[in-house]
């Protein structure tokens, strides 16, 4: 991680809407355990029909989703990948790459589960968010 103190990279990651209810203590925990990552213009994040081996969350740039039947425009604060980790054996239901160079916090599949056990609110904030994308998708 950058060389920022620990208070300004909780309050840059309570900044995202996903991770805004959590407490301080699951913040700090939250990034210790997250890679951030900075990949340019163009570079394939995920790819459809691979084993999701984890989350991403967006803190800039821009990311686009493809999917068979649809695209969509993912930004700062947004999140991707998490449909192939709350199942067993689940595999990416999209390409997703960058529209622009991006930087995002990856969360591996044992540490993005482990949070959703030990902080309801993320559990809570994320059905929220998925059932605000399939509103979304299906009108």
């Amino acid at each position: 991680m950058a060389t920022s103190s620990m208070q300004e990279r909780i309050e840059t990651v309570r900044a995202i809407p996903l991770f805004s209810t959590l407490p301080n203590a699951a913040l700090e925990r939250l990034i210790e355990c997250a890679n951030e990552v900075e990949v340019p213009a163009g570079h394939v994040l995920v790819e459809s029909h691979m084993e999701g081996s984890g989350l991403f969350v967006i803190e800039e740039g821009t990311c686009v989703v493809e999917a068979p039947k649809r695209k969509a425009e993912l930004g700062p604060g947004e999140f991707f990948g998490e449909l192939a980790l709350l199942t067993p054996e689940a595999l990416r239901t999209a390409r997703v790459r960058a529209a622009t160079p991006v930087r995002v916090l990856a969360i591996s599949r044992f540490d993005f589960r482990s949070m959703l056990q030990s902080e309801p609110t993320l559990a809570i904030a994320m059905l929220e968010a998925l059932a605000e994308r399939l509103v979304k998708a299906t009108s």
